[in-house]
């Protein structure tokens, strides 16, 4: 009977063992597994500094994209500044946030205009009730890409003249970065009382529903002054986009074009159509068998010249752009029959550099 119980001991010793080989070595949790997932995605960081730090994480947080927000100071001259320095307003310090993000699922350009659509962009001298420079508003930029997106979005604000002053938001170069005491981060899930209670009295909130309209034909359109299109585009592009020109065919910058990239618009910069939908057509003209996005390129009927057609503009610029006909190749069967005026080539290898990284999957 001993030989018999030790049997079974050995037995039972030997399948607990097994049981916890299995365990540690072939399941993990679900927060390993998160953490294992964040770890092999691609990541980018965005730095913005709007007023209350509490407000802007909370509102970042909630973004499909956003895998991390993080509360902390920078554009100041202390060293690892306490809150305490900061809010004395005596330490150069802005109120900030660090964004980490997929640019495969948010875009930089979209996280900004997210940002400007939680401040008011014309104010000073701080944020909502918050009062002092640890307030004001500044886009905190982490290379030229990033610069350069923020002045186009600050340009395109401004040019819409939907607000009593100019954007006030700098755009600054950032240095150094401070996480803030542990108790400020995720304030908004640690604290949800107070939290809401402190927001609902800022009159962010308020701010933010009055003008989202504003924000909405801004971000939608762009539309700048004939005077301002006359400097910047030449006489050709003016005719064409603003007075429904047409260039002459073989005889314009694209018509022959052979290199991979996407063409935007050249007013708006908004991406059109691609490289790998180009196909030559025999007319003189940029051919293309559909556009990027369906939205980004709207039809329209033109009766003009005694002839029904369906003409092409772009949707943010209102640019127009040439004539779609139905006697393209296969697959669309259409012909998207384009001025080169009404363009602007990025080539392939330029793409991340004029911040569309993300339009890269178009020629995997």
């Amino acid at each position: 009977m001993k030989i018999l119980k030790m049997i079974y001991w050995i037995i039972a010793l030997s399948i607990v063992t097994g049981i916890l080989v299995l365990t540690n070595n072939g399941f993990t949790n679900k927060s390993e597994e998160s953490t294992m997932d964040n770890k092999n995605q691609k990541t980018e960081i965005a730095t913005f500094a709007g007023g209350c730090f509490w407000c802007q994480e909370s509102s970042f947080a909630g973004l499909d994209g956003v895998l991390n927000v993080i509360s902390g100071y920078t554009g100041g001259h202390t060293i690892h500044p306490s809150y305490e320095q900061v809010t004395s307003g005596t330490t150069g310090h802005y109120e900030a946030v660090q964004v980490t993000f997929n640019p495969n699922i948010i875009t930089y350009q979209e996280l900004v205009k997210f940002f400007f659509q939680q401040i008011d962009p014309t104010d000073a001298d701080g944020s909502f009730v918050d009062r002092g420079s640890q307030y004001r508003s500044a886009i905190f930029y982490h290379n030229e890409t990033q610069k350069k997106e923020g002045e186009k979005i600050i340009e395109q604000i401004n040019n819409s003249k939907n607000f009593n002053g100019p954007v006030a938001t700098q755009i600054l170069e950032l240095e150094k970065f401070y996480e803030a005491e542990m108790y400020h981060q995720d304030y908004h899930k640690k604290n949800p009382i107070r939290y809401k209670f402190y927001r609902a009295g800022t009159g962010r909130d308020a701010f933010i529903k009055k003008n989202q309209k504003k924000f909405e034909q801004i971000f939608n359109s762009y539309r700048p002054s004939k005077d301002r299109l006359k400097e910047k585009l030449t006489p050709l592009q003016y005719k064409v986009t603003r007075q429904n020109g047409t260039e002459p065919p073989f005889d314009n910058e694209y018509w022959d074009n052979k290199q991979e990239g996407i063409y935007v618009d050249i007013i708006s910069n908004e991406p059109l159509f691609s490289s790998r939908d180009k196909f030559v057509s025999g007319t003189g003209w940029p051919s293309f068998t559909k556009p990027i996005a369906k939205e980004s390129a709207r039809e329209i009927e033109d009766n003009s010249l005694f002839m029904k057609r369906v003409e092409v503009r772009s949707k943010k610029a209102d640019s127009h752009l040439g004539h779609v006909f139905s006697d393209g190749p296969k697959p669309t069967g259409l012909r998207y029959c384009i001025n080169s005026a009404s363009l602007r080539f990025i080539p392939k290898e330029n793409l991340e550099k004029e911040g569309f990284k993300n339009l890269l999957r178009l020629f995997d």
